[in-house]
């Protein structure tokens, strides 16, 4: 074989098609629809924590790099007056969302460390409620309840 005929090296990062495209393809995959760059705040809300952490990294959804440090009430339906002070409270969190339905029914209130006013009137309405979880960064957390609870009250206005 000739070095004129020799097939050109193969580069690692943009290997050679066979046939290589005569045309590029359009930028937009779908020209009837017009969608959002960005997620919405409630399809954000909706992800797995660790999708939604990788995603903020990146920038999608967000500015990039750490997100705020976030605790999460979860608590199920139960009975008194104080049930609809709770969802009330949960509602005025900075993300609130109801999921599941019958006996998984859950609401859901992430709170910041501004918030920690707001956390902690409603962790005194739900905190004695069996099935109440508290979420570090939507996960649980060993000790939650009895040290990152203590140490957001930390920040409480004196």
């Amino acid at each position: 074989m000739s070095a004129a005929s020799a097939p050109p090296p193969i580069d690692p990062q943009r290997p050679r098609l066979d046939p290589e495209p005569a045309h590029r393809p359009e930028p937009r995959f779908w020209p009837y629809l017009d969608l959002a760059e960005q997620p919405s705040e409630e399809e954000l809300a909706a992800l797995d924590p660790d999708l939604r952490l990788a995603l903020a990294r990146t920038g999608v959804g967000g500015q990039g790099g750490w997100g705020p440090f976030s605790i999460t009430l979860a608590f199920p339906r139960f009975d008194g007056p104080a049930y609809e002070r709770a969802v009330a409270l949960a509602r005025a969190s900075r993300q609130f969302m109801e999921t599941g339905s019958g006996g998984d029914f859950r609401v859901r209130a992430r709170f910041q460390p501004d918030d920690a006013i707001a956390l902690r009137d409603l962790y005194q309405l739900v905190g004695g409620v069996p099935g109440t979880d508290v979420l570090i960064d939507d996960r649980p957390v060993p000790y939650a309840r009895e040290l990152w609870l203590p140490l957001f009250w930390c920040l409480l206005p004196r």
